[in-house]
């Protein structure tokens, strides 16, 4: 049997599979937000730590004995920070957290995009973890000064579980301090941050194994202390897995809380103007990525928040009968991220009229999402990279409608594939070819991932969505004068 655990945004999962791949019991627990201010935002790691627990007890009842590894997906780019004394310095800074625009304008324009690009294949945007820590450098620092060590989420979580102090280079990428290419810390960027390298964990592979449970939570869950720790990855590298998106043929696009176009590359490559990620992927090659802050997202607020709703089947049948093509929806709710970098960006409907219907907007918060996530996808292309299907995962995915919105978007055949559960069971696998049960992550994909169905784009769809797609690109220009 193997754990994927996955330490997300709004709650922990956890996943149990056994050595088919067959998920035998999912559990989750929930955990809050803490608002700091507007886009300040921050959550207790003793959260995840102690939901997690909850959440293994659950899951393994009746499997005590037969568990043999535990991985790990997790939120990217938040920044744990550690004093002497291993206790948690102040709450971590997530990835949609927004407060250190002046920290990456000192990245970008003082130590220069050029040189950024060239030691780690990005630039700063204001979620990576080199802008937190500058922050803290900048604001706390007394704080700053008890830092003994600095972790991500998901290793936090491992650490609490093995006592190991590792990551792995998935995640590392997203911190602004790995040098991607040679998949190691970048001497020349932690002397730019002013950090000394043994405050960081050891960089492994994700399917690498970084010790065992520690006695004491062995005894606490009742499982047996040669459990493998396996590392794991960042959620998207992981999610990946999860959708057998791990070789050049596939995309991935992700419709959870932010969204993700994700394509991997077997050798080292970047945008020259990283306007999208250049990361290493969980199958040792690479990955780019372009994140949009508010995906599933914008339709939870379109729903709750606006229109006092939970009743998502009733907006999406009024969207099916929208004809309008005249609405534009701008998913920039808390800024952006890819390609626009822009922490003041707002959202906004454009093109309304005494006529339109609540259908008509939902449909257009929906493409809205999709025009974002290809201006993303565009840039890929520039790069020329070699996937040509979809594959979906997140909340957002289990919509029809949207589905077939994306298909007719980017013009792609579209496939889900056996596993909904995404990064957690991603992580499942990752802890099976940690054990030695498969010999890589492809051959396990191969093994475990099948596609259960296909969208295919629609001709007429395709033109209308083309002609739309090209005024969407008009919108960002104008309204970033607005917001400046």
């Amino acid at each position: 049997m193997y754990i994927g655990i996955d330490i997300g945004t709004s709650s922990v999962k956890t996943l149990l599979m056994d050595s088919l791949g067959e998920v035998i019991r999912t559990s989750s627990r929930e955990y809050p937000l803490i608002f700091v201010k507007d886009s300040w935002i921050e959550q207790h790691p003793s959260d995840w730590y102690e939901k997690t627990i909850e959440s293994l007890k659950e899951l393994i009842v009746g499997y005590e004995n037969r568990v043999k590894a535990i991985s790990f997906s997790g939120q990217m780019h938040g920044l744990v920070v550690l004093d002497e004394e291993n206790e948690v310095i102040r709450p971590a800074m997530l990835w949609c957290d927004q407060r250190t625009e002046k920290e990456c304008e000192y990245l970008n324009n003082v130590i220069g995009k050029e040189k950024l690009i060239n030691l780690t294949g990005n630039i700063a945007l204001t979620g990576f973890t080199l802008p937190k820590i500058l922050w803290m450098k900048n604001n706390e620092p007394h704080a700053f000064n008890k830092i003994s060590k600095i972790m991500l989420p998901k290793d936090y979580v491992a650490y609490k579980l093995s006592g190991n102090f590792a990551t792995d280079v998935s995640d590392a990428s997203g911190t602004l301090m790995l040098d991607v290419k040679n998949r190691k810390w970048s001497c020349e960027m932690l002397k730019i941050a002013g950090i000394d390298e043994s405050k960081l964990p050891k960089v492994y592979e994700s399917y690498e194994s970084v010790g065992t449970l520690s006695k004491k939570i062995s005894d606490e869950l009742g499982l047996n202390e040669d459990v493998k720790i396996v590392i794991g990855g960042g959620d998207q590298a992981i999610g990946a897995v999860g959708l057998g998106v791990v070789s050049e043929e596939n995309l991935s696009v992700s419709l959870g809380t932010s969204g993700v176009v994700f394509s991997n590359s077997d050798k080292y490559t970047f945008d020259n103007g990283a306007r999208v990620h250049s990361f290493c992927n969980s199958a040792s090659k690479y990955h780019q990525m372009g994140v949009i802050l508010s995906a599933a997202s914008c339709l939870k607020w379109w729903a709750e928040n606006i229109n006092k709703t939970h009743d998502y089947k009733v907006l999406m049948e009024e969207a099916c009968k929208s004809e309008n093509e005249s609405i534009y929806f701008m998913p920039y709710l808390v800024g952006e991220r890819t390609p626009h970098n822009d922490s003041n960006i707002r959202g906004s409907f454009v093109g309304l009229s005494a006529m339109d219907k609540r259908g008509d907007m939902t449909k257009a918060v929906l493409e809205g999402v999709t025009f974002a996530l290809r201006d993303s996808y565009e840039i890929l292309k520039e790069m020329k990279v070699k996937g040509n299907i979809i594959r979906l995962s997140g909340g957002g995915a289990k919509n029809k409608l949207w589905r077939e919105i994306i298909s007719n978007v980017f013009n792609l055949k579209v496939e889900i594939v056996n596993s909904i559960e995404g990064p957690a069971f991603g992580a499942s696998i990752i802890a099976a070819v940690g054990d030695g049960k498969y010999e890589s992550v492809n051959v396990a994909c191969d093994s475990l991932i099948k596609v259960t169905e296909e969208i295919f784009p629609n001709e007429e769809k395709v033109k209308i969505y083309n002609k739309k797609y090209k005024k969407f690109r008009k919108l960002y220009p104008m309204m970033c004068e607005f917001y400046k």
